[in-house]
């Protein structure tokens, strides 16, 4: 083997298009089902999922001075005896426990009564149009390499000047619209604080704060999304958001550990 020679030479400049290569022949796009799969995998090596919630609150002057409560199942269909409703009204005593909020025991009288409501709306349609690109086969290129081979006489190896084709490779040709359509859920979490007294001429008692949280999305996995619905009213309880406001909040964000974790 000759001293000190190079397997990896440089690969020379000079090209030749191979007669064989279907230039410019465009491919079937992948189907938009992989293109999501593949999205949603990286998605979930990748890092924490980000929900948008929707936020909006009100109250009135020095709202906050009201720490101790009661809660009030607001929810027709849910028992107030069920799984479901005392892991939610947990959630809850844990996010109003961040706001300096405590429940109220059973021999004294409470600063508000906290209506809680929440649930899972009826299936909407939404429709969107997207960009699919469309491929075409760019052509390889052949190209001059140096490898080594065994001379037969000598049995020693010798460097051979040979051409090896690049191979052929898919590029986005350019973009078509189309318009697909899928449906979402709306989760939401309203929490009212009432005045704690009777109800006067038929009118419930007076509102000291309401904050209503919603998300949208294809999960219908209410029980999953709850924590992050929660988490995402704590900063706004007992505050006035002056109309809907957008927040987006990981699923890893700190509030939302704080619910999970209970009192």
């Amino acid at each position: 083997m000759p001293a000190g020679f190079d397997y990896s030479p440089p690969i020379m400049t000079h090209a030749v298009t191979p007669s064989e290569s279907p230039a410019g022949r465009l491919v079937p796009r992948p189907p938009l089902r992989s293109l999501l799969l593949i999205a949603s995998v990286l998605l979930v090596g990748g890092c924490a999922s980000t929900t948008e919630v929707k936020v909006d609150s009100l109250a009135k002057p020095k709202a906050e001075q009201a720490i101790s409560y009661q809660i009030h199942n607001s929810n027709p269909l849910l028992a107030e005896d069920s799984l479901r409703y005392k892991e939610a009204a947990e959630y809850v005593k844990t996010a109003l426990s961040g706001r300096g909020m405590y429940e109220a025991p059973p021999n004294a009288k409470p600063d508000v009564v906290i209506d809680l409501d929440f649930g899972l709306g009826e299936p909407q349609q939404r429709r969107e149009v997207i960009q699919e690109p469309v491929f075409r086969i760019e052509p390889g290129v052949m190209v001059e390499r140096i490898v080594l081979v065994v001379d037969p006489i000598t049995k020693q190896p010798r460097p051979v000047t040979v051409l090896q084709s690049t191979g052929d490779r898919q590029v986005v040709d350019h973009y078509e619209e189309r318009q697909v359509t899928y449906t979402v859920y709306e989760k939401h979490l309203h929490l009212t604080a009432r005045e704690n007294g009777p109800a006067t001429e038929g009118k419930p008692p007076a509102e000291i704060w309401t904050v209503d949280v919603t998300s949208e999305g294809e999960s219908r996995d209410l029980r999953k999304n709850l924590p992050v619905l929660v988490a995402a009213s704590i900063d706004y309880v007992g505050k006035d958001t002056h109309g809907q406001k957008s927040v987006k909040i990981k699923d890893k964000d700190g509030n939302v550990a704080f619910v999970k974790k209970g009192m």
